[in-house]
Parts: C-alpha cells; structure tokens; sequence
C-alpha cells in the first residue's frame, strides 16, 4: 500500500512542478527518478526495473508511425508561410458576405480547411486573428463572438485528421489494447492503427464544424447586431471562379493526404512525405518559396519535432516508475469498483482529463494520463477507436479553457488593444459548450466514430 500511495503523490507532486512552469520532459522524467529513489529506499521500488528505459527509447526511435510527426509539422508550417489562409478568408468571407453571421461561417469553413492541411492550432489562430478579427470589428461583430469564433475554429486542428493529436493517440492506444487483450487471454487481438483513428475522427470533427455554424447562425437570428452582414447586396461577378482559384490548390492538396491514408492507400508517414512535398510545390506555386521561408520552416518543424519527443522520452520513465510503484493497480481497483461498471470509469476519466486540460498541455495529458487508464478501461470492452476520439475531442477543450488555453494567448498576442481579454474568455465559454455537446453526442451515439473505420477497413 506504501507502494500505491507514494505513486499517486508522484502524480500530485509532477502536476505541481508542471504548474510551476518547469519543463515538461524534465519535470516528468526527474519527478519520476526522485520517486523511485524514494521508493527504492523504502522497499516498494526495484530499480533494476529501470533498465528496461533504453529499449524503450530504441522502441521510439525506430517507431515508423513517429516520422509522420515532424513531416505533418512541416507541410502545416510551409503552407502557413505559403499565406493559403489568406486567399481563403478572403474569398469565403466575399461569398458568405451578404448574409448574417457569413463572415463568422467563413472562418469556421476556412479553420476546417486549415485544420485539415496544417493541422497547427498556433498558426492558424494567429493567422485567422490577424486577417478576420480586424474585419469582423470593422464590420460590427460582438468582440466575444468573434473571438470565440476563432478560437473555436483554431482548435479544429485537433480533431481534424491528419493531426498530430491523432498520431500520438494512435500509437499509444495501440500498445493499450494490446496490453488489454493479452490480460484477457487474447493473445492475437485485431491491431488498432493510426488509420482507424483518422476515419473515426473525420465524422465527428465534420460534426463539431456543423454545431460551430448552427450556434453563429443561431446568434445572428437572436442578436442581428452581434453578426451583421459584411456586405450589402449581391455578390460580385466572377466570384466563383475566385473562390475555385482559392480553394482547388489546398484542396486537391487535402484530398491526396487524406484520401490516400483512408482508402488505405498508403501509411501516415507516406501519407505525411507526400504533403510535405505538395506543401513545398505549393508554397513555390504562390511565390512564396525562399531560402528564408525554407529556414524558418525546417527550425520551426525541429523545434516542435524536438519538444513532443523529448517529452515523450520524460513521459516514459515517468510511467514506469509509477507503475512500478503499483499506481496502475491502484487505478484499476478504483475504476473496476465504481457503481456503473463501465460508464461511470469513462466518466471519471473523461471529466479528469477535462479539468486536467484547464492547467497542462494536450501532450502531456496524453503521454502521462492515457497510458496510466488506457489499457483499465479497454480491458472493460471499450472500443478503442471510439476511447480514442473521446479523448482527443476531449482534449481539444484544453486550448481554449482558462487559464492556460493557448489558444487564448495566441490570439490575445495578436487581437487589438481595443478586444478586451475578458472578452475572449468569455467569448469561448458556448464553444466550450459545443464542444461538450459534441463530445455527448459521441458518447450517446459510438457509431459517429466507429462506422466510418469499419466501412473502410
């Protein structure tokens, strides 16, 4: 039992290192050393166990699935230099213009596009932010409106496939369930991949994007002045062709990404070359191609490419030692003996990593948390791809609930003097909202995730 108590205040002890602002992967990985020494000391710990971190290491070092990462990071950021978002918010926010709410409805549709090429919340909030809110001040909008708007619409990226949330996921609920099964006694269990957690994501982002517009559209009916129309009028001619010219690059870019890896076509990380280099053919397309762009490009994508390994590396020795203590059985026990079996462990792990959100990042949720309950709650017969999208539409709302939404600070970066931060954070709460709502109806209704998967594949 000293085993199990000193593993949940391990747990305990690294979030408050973490809120501290420490770095992450040395938070976990030295959180984790200092507590295995401590329970080394006093007889819960065996610290030969920690010679297995080194094939875990060459475990992530020769991960395939793992290269999709860094070649995902570079096509989203050459096509946020190549400045494709400005080409279709332009457009969008021309053939939307004329009704009520039409500007906020283009952002939507444009965060959609964007989350489905670049996947980059930072990018494409601080893009959008940039371009749109100026426009939708100029225009008349609610300033907590067209916040939350764009934060909402940022966020997409998350959901969206490819993204990068996904991939991660994918691998590490892969290694869960297999875990799972053979506790079971089924010692060749149907593999859970990348690609199941893309097509079973596809339909409830869709649906995410769908709620997004009906809430504009409802507050443009209830409040006009909240979502006035930009222009008056009928559309200019030619608009059309402008917004084909707009929307067939990205577009055509969008579905050889996507619609290779969800026709089974090729893996994720053939899949993620591919647009990588459609990304560079479009950037040179746009004149936008230099070795200045090429630069900021490849040290953007190594930074990021950088900060989720090394935190994954921090993450493992964390989780070992916590398991080692015997924390992973104590969890088990907790959740097995819930009144409501299966349901009430969803819903404890869900509204944990929902309240964790408002304070740690997506990644480290993912890397501590899931492989802690991943492989409890599939054990209860789970299905893996629709764990898998609760969790990542569950962690979507960690960018945009204060204090530590990064979303919010990526646009409060960039918004003017005269949007307040109160607005933005009030701006958010209905989308946070929707979210939730959104995340309900997967709850009530597994098939949105699971269906498309098992046409597919």
């Amino acid at each position: 039992m000293t085993g199990e108590i000193l593993s949940l205040v391990m747990f305990a002890v690294a979030c408050g290192v973490l809120l501290l602002g420490f770095p992450v992967a040395f938070s976990l990985a030295g959180t984790g050393l200092v507590f295995a020494l401590i329970g080394n000391a006093m007889g819960t710990f065996d610290m030969p166990l920690l010679g297995s971190l080194p094939s875990r290491y060459f475990g992530v070092m020769t991960n395939e699935l793992y290269v999709a990462i860094p070649l995902f990071v570079f096509m989203g950021v050459m096509l946020e230099r190549a400045r494709i978002a400005e080409k279709l918010l332009t457009t969008m926010g021309m053939l939307f213009g004329t009704m009520r709410g039409g500007l906020g409805i283009s952002v939507v549709i444009v965060g959609m596009l964007l989350a489905a090429s670049t996947g980059i919340v930072g990018a494409t909030v601080v893009t959008m932010g940039l371009l749109s809110l100026p426009a939708m001040q100029k225009a008349g909008y609610d300033p907590k409106l067209s916040t939350g708007v764009i934060c909402a619409s940022g966020t997409l990226g998350q959901i969206i496939p490819p993204s990068i949330v996904l991939v991660l996921l994918g691998d590490i609920l892969q290694g869960a369930y297999a875990e799972a099964q053979r506790a079971i006694g089924n010692w060749a269990p149907e593999p859970i991949s990348v690609m199941d957690l893309f097509a079973g994501a596809f339909i409830p982002g869709l649906l995410l994007v769908a709620l997004y517009i009906g809430w504009i559209i409802i507050k443009s009916l209830i409040d006009p002045k909240a979502a006035p129309a930009l222009v008056e009028g009928k559309r200019p001619e030619g608009l059309w062709g402008e917004v084909l010219r707009a929307l067939l690059p990205p577009g055509l870019l969008i579905v050889a990404v996507l619609g290779s890896i969800l026709t089974g076509i090729a893996t994720p990380t053939e899949s993620a070359a591919f647009g990588s280099i459609g990304a560079i053919v479009l950037a040179a397309f746009y004149k936008r191609l230099d070795m200045a762009v090429l630069r900021h490009v490849v040290r953007q994508t190594v930074q990021v490419s950088a900060m989720v390994f090394v935190i994954l590396l921090g993450a493992s020795v964390f989780s070992l030692v916590f398991r080692g203590l015997g924390g992973d059985l104590l969890v088990e026990d907790l959740l097995h003996n819930l009144p409501g079996g299966e349901f009430s462990a969803m819903l404890v792990v869900m509204l944990l990593m929902f309240f964790m959100g408002f304070f740690l990042d997506f990644i480290e949720i993912v890397f501590v948390v899931i492989p802690i309950v991943g492989p409890i709650l599939l054990k209860m017969d789970i299905d893996p791809v629709w764990l898998g999208v609760m969790i990542a539409i569950n962690l979507q709302t960690s960018f945009l609930t204060p204090p530590f939404g990064f979303a919010l600070f990526y646009l409060r970066g960039v918004a003017p003097a005269a949007i307040k931060t109160l607005d933005i954070y009030r701006g958010i709460i209905p989308f946070v909202m929707i979210q939730m709502l959104g995340l309900c109806l997967v709850a009530a209704f597994p098939w949105l995730a699971t269906w498309l998967p098992s046409v597919l594949f």
